[in-house]
């Protein structure tokens, strides 16, 4: 399998792990176990029936294997959650959010500019979700589809990295430990969005660290490493995902720790995609 597919395949065999480790619901091991062992399964025969001929549907297929596998992936560490949880790590962290907020004044900052800032924050935040498919097809678009694994080695790591944390973490976001204090003090209709998609879609059982966060500078990395000369698109990214990182702290859907963990945990995943790339070019 190639190094991005080891990455899926360790993360998914690690959830399954936990669901009969950890104290989860009644059935949730069982659920896990199956599909992941499907998952799994998926990778083992995608690698197989690539040195079949004509098989270039087969890689692009492969490449493309792995986004909505996120998406289950960050389900999965929602049904390993626990019923409740003291919100110690919360009041904790909220002491510096404060500081940078209202001693620093970042949130003076961003709504000096009216709707604007606090407007381009939320469609920043928003477009995380935009991030790896568009990064994938610029890569498809310059015609270097060798340079796909090294891109998913690195995003993927950055992403998956975060969610193993989670379970270790159990915390509630401040805009619904703290939901009368700190908030912006615009509601916005891109805000609206945000909200509801949360709402919707969000897990409860962590919010350290930031996997929006690591997942957006772990894809500017990434685009970083395998199309260096191609600046501004990798600049681009690092300006969105330093965005999406402040629209995490302003709009209360991160604390501040959780973004510096997420950055932190994207540099570790560029380090060791850099490393991983080149043991393999020494090898060959």
């Amino acid at each position: 399998m190639r190094p991005s597919e080891w990455i899926i395949a360790a993360y998914f065999t690690y959830a399954a792990v936990c669901g009969f480790v950890l104290p989860v619901r009644v059935g949730v091991p069982q659920t896990i176990l199956i599909l992941n062992s499907i998952i799994i399964g998926g990778l083992l025969l995608l690698a197989s029936v690539a040195r079949l001929r004509r098989r270039r549907l087969l890689e692009i297929l492969r490449d493309w294997y792995a986004l909505p596998l996120m998406l289950l992936a960050y389900r999965e560490m929602g049904w390993l959650g626990p019923e409740s949880h003291a919100p110690s790590l919360e009041y904790a962290w909220i002491v510096w959010d404060r500081r940078l907020l209202d001693d620093w004044g970042l949130r003076a900052l961003i709504e000096a500019t009216g709707p604007v800032l606090p407007s381009l924050l939320e469609i920043s935040y928003s477009l995380v979700y935009t991030i790896a498919p568009c990064s994938m097809a610029w890569i498809y678009l310059q015609r270097r589809r060798q340079l796909m694994d090294p891109f998913l080695l690195i995003f993927l790591s950055g992403i998956y990295s975060a969610y193993v944390l989670f379970p270790f973490f159990p915390s509630e976001p401040p805009r619904a430990v703290f939901p009368d204090a700190d908030l912006p003090a615009m509601l916005t209709p891109f805000r609206r969005f945000n909200l509801g998609m949360l709402g919707n879609y969000g897990i409860h059982i962590s919010v350290f660290p930031s996997a929006h966060v690591s997942g957006a500078f772990a894809a500017a990395f990434g685009m970083r490493e395998v199309i260096p000369r191609q600046v501004w698109v990798w600049r681009s990214l690092f300006v969105l995902a330093t965005l999406i990182a402040t629209a995490t702290i302003y709009g209360r859907y991160h604390y501040a720790v959780d973004a510096v963990a997420g950055l932190a945990l994207a540099l570790a995943a560029w380090r060791m995609g850099r490393w991983v790339m080149a043991e393999r070019s020494a090898a060959r």
